[in-house]
């Protein structure tokens, strides 16, 4: 089947649009500094916990029902936005983040749990550690820092008591986002 008749998922948490207005505040100084990234649009934002790529229309009925499963299995959490990260390294910066506190390491616990129970429809298993992060700039030409910039102190936490089936769209503008299900947390026990 050709790749423009397949769908490209991810499952993703999302946070709350007031921590989203808050680290697009946070961020106006860092924009300033580096005005060639790639900034990511507060509504576009999101935290990946697994993603899937092309996938044909004929499976998504089967790992909707894996997703929410597993999002069943799980109790919801509080998570609190944290410091600024990179990706790979503070010498070749290809993507700024802020990182996500998760006292009860929810979001690792479902990532995994995702990744164990999509292998066997097909879906490769994540070979690097997960660290929960919400994206902010990404770097076309790789950039070096000399150390992690600094943002003001988050506000306070917020609940997360659903995690969703989300479809990308890409473009020459950029990416847009469709959530196809919701997958409430902690309704299996």
């Amino acid at each position: 089947m050709s790749s423009e008749r397949q769908f490209r998922l991810f499952v993703a948490a999302s946070a709350p649009v007031e921590q989203l207005r808050w680290l697009a505040e946070a961020a106006v100084e860092l924009r300033e500094r580096w005005p060639t990234a790639r900034w990511a649009a507060a509504e576009n934002q999101h935290i990946t916990l697994k993603f899937l790529g092309a996938t044909p229309p004929d499976r998504l009925e089967a790992v909707e029902s894996v997703c929410r499963s597993v999002a069943a299995g799980r109790a919801p959490g509080s998570l609190r936005l944290g410091g600024a990260g990179v990706f790979p390294s503070l010498r070749r910066v290809r993507v700024l983040w802020v990182g996500l506190e998760d006292p009860s390491a929810l979001l690792a616990s479902l990532a995994g749990d995702l990744d164990a129970a999509l292998e066997p429809l097909g879906y490769r298993t994540e070979s690097r550690g997960y660290t929960p992060h919400l994206t902010l700039a990404r770097f076309r030409d790789p950039a070096r820092m000399e150390a992690l910039p600094k943002l003001p102190e988050a506000p306070a936490p917020f609940r997360v008591g659903s995690i969703g089936l989300w479809r990308s769209y890409l473009s020459p503008r950029g990416a847009r986002y469709e959530q196809l299900a919701e997958l409430p947390l902690g309704h299996a026990a």
